[in-house]
């Protein structure tokens, strides 16, 4: 089972910070956001990864390419070439495909673009900028158990301001970001079985929320992994920072 990660977007609303890197190369503590999220999936034993990248695709095939030298520090003899590293390398055991499936197509033509590394009956395909505390076994489990075409998983958006708790009018306490018990979203972290990308197609302008999502939810072939746990996303610099306090912090939620 491999897992597409979807890493080709702009990453517009990011401002300056995206200017040189894709989103998904966004820092929290001293890796990307993507690393993060393949983290957790490894370590529930997927550990086959194909990055369907676009816009700034360099960037991420250069971080893979060079991993090792992102990860550790080395000397370079220029005399003779030869580059010592120095310190452990963290050992990861990740199978990493990085493909650039176009700088402006949408998601539903870059995950038909993967369509020849993809053998097997279930695949599963996420966000580039999502992260949650969701037990994978148990999304991966459930999908199996229903027989549909496609899982979703649905998680509960966290509250964009503070909210302020009060008795009587008075100011008992401010809760900070807090998740909102009522509505859910679409979280990424989904299962699909091969047939799914039948209602694919590599033309650009291929959708996948507006278009496959819609269409396999009206013929009764989409099931939601109702998630209660934690779920966040970078989408603005603040996200950024929040998460970046979460980690240096020792409170980062996904961390296993």
């Amino acid at each position: 089972m491999k897992v597409i990660i979807l890493a080709g977007g702009w990453g517009t609303r990011l401002g300056q910070i995206t200017e040189t890197i894709p989103k998904p190369m966004v820092m929290i503590g001293r890796k990307p956001i993507i690393w993060h999220i393949m983290k957790q999936y490894s370590y529930y034993g997927y550990k086959d990864f194909i990055v369907s990248a676009g816009a700034k695709a360099h960037v991420l095939k250069e971080y893979f390419f060079n991993y090792e030298l992102y990860t550790q520090d080395y000397t370079k003899n220029f005399a003779t070439g030869k580059l010592t590293p120095h310190g452990e390398s963290e050992h990861i055991d990740w199978n990493v495909t990085v493909v650039d499936t176009g700088l402006n197509t949408l998601k539903g033509a870059r995950i038909k673009r993967l369509e020849k590394f993809l053998d097997g009956p279930v695949h599963m395909v996420t966000y580039g900028d999502g992260l949650s505390d969701i037990n994978i076994n148990h999304l991966v489990d459930f999908h199996k158990s229903h027989g549909k075409t496609m899982t979703i998983s649905g998680v509960h958006p966290p509250a964009r301001f503070g909210e302020i708790q009060e008795m009587d009018s008075k100011v008992m306490s401010f809760e900070e970001k807090p998740q909102t018990s009522v509505g859910m979203i679409n979280g990424g972290f989904m299962v699909f079985n091969r047939e799914m990308l039948d209602h694919l197609t590599t033309d650009e302008t291929c959708d996948f929320e507006f278009n496959v999502l819609e269409k396999l939810a009206k013929m009764g072939e989409v099931m939601v992994f109702k998630h209660s746990g934690r779920w966040e996303c970078i989408d603005h610099e603040r996200d950024m920072v929040y998460l970046n306090n979460l980690w240096s912090s020792g409170k980062a939620f996904w961390k296993k």
